[in-house]
């Protein structure tokens, strides 16, 4: 039987893990609410450039932002992954890099990686990639203008991120960026008859094609800042249900340590009861 000091002190331990989970289940649920509004705002600023950008269009193509830079694009796909920071994401991470290895073909496509823990899982699996970029520690003002530069260079861009289903729910997904934008373009589209603006009816400056790369790039931004921010949303959602577990499994333990307390304090009181009344049996036998 173990020693009264020895369970106080695993009692106090876990006392602490007790409060310590119960505060980090409260952070990642505060900062899930943040993001979630974070996302609604993003949403009406796309909205309102597809606007502009549904009312310029010279055709049906949508050209990455590129049409007046003049350089080649590269025959190959680009495939971004955004993996979580740290290595507290669960084996999400793990069934993203699957899911991208079902298509992966190293002649034919190059990889970006957003978040360390997916670059260290690429580097065991020995899959090379043309850069690293940290998960922005901020969910507001995302500067992705350096992956959207990388994406301009390519034919196509396929993002693999971590999607925010519910609070105990996370799934991975995979999108072509165009396809991200255009989706988000049609939603914020239905039922607008704004008429067509074009170079019969305005100036534009230095040109039309300029204003829609400009349009184009800043919607790719937007489309990249959202797919982070849904991941970071589950990265959170998945450190709110590990929390919640780890909280509910310290306060069983808790639980459990307290009865082992409980019982082992009576045992001793039990003996030293039982010794008392064998001394007063002694004293009386031998007067």
């Amino acid at each position: 039987m173990r020693q009264l000091l020895d369970i106080e002190r695993d009692e106090k331990s876990i006392g602490t893990l007790v409060e310590l989970t119960g505060v980090f289940e409260g952070i990642a649920s505060m900062r899930i609410a943040q993001i979630k509004n974070q996302v609604l705002q993003a949403t009406e600023f796309f909205n309102d450039l597809w606007g502009i950008y549904s009312q310029l269009r010279v055709d049906t193509l949508f050209r990455f932002g590129r049409s007046q830079s003049g350089e080649k694009v590269l025959d190959k796909g680009l495939y971004i992954l955004i993996t979580g920071e740290g290595g507290f994401s669960g084996d999400i991470d793990q069934k993203l890099i699957r899911n991208m290895q079902e298509t992966y073909k190293k002649e034919e496509h190059d990889v970006l990686v957003i978040g360390h823990h997916g670059a260290m899982q690429l580097s065991q699996r020995g899959i090379s990639f043309e850069k690293y970029f940290k998960m922005p520690t901020r969910d507001k003002n995302i500067n992705v203008s350096p992956i959207i530069k990388y994406v301009q260079k390519y034919q196509k861009t396929t993002v693999f991120y971590q999607q925010y289903v519910s609070l105990m729910t996370q799934d991975v997904r995979r999108i072509e960026l165009s396809a991200a934008v255009a989706e988000k373009g049609k939603v914020s589209e239905e039922g607008d008859n704004k008429e067509t603006i074009t170079a019969d009816n305005t100036i534009f400056e230095p040109s039309i094609f300029s204003v829609i790369d400009h349009l184009e790039r800043s919607m790719l931004q937007i489309a990249m800042s959202q797919l982070i921010l849904d991941s970071k949303l589950a990265q959170y959602a998945s450190r709110f249900r590990a929390m919640t577990a780890a909280h509910e499994k310290a306060e069983e333990s808790g639980d459990d340590v307290r009865l082992e307390y409980n019982r082992t304090n009576r045992s001793i009181k039990d003996q030293r009861l039982k010794e008392i009344i064998n001394g007063m049996r002694k004293s009386r036998a031998s007067g």
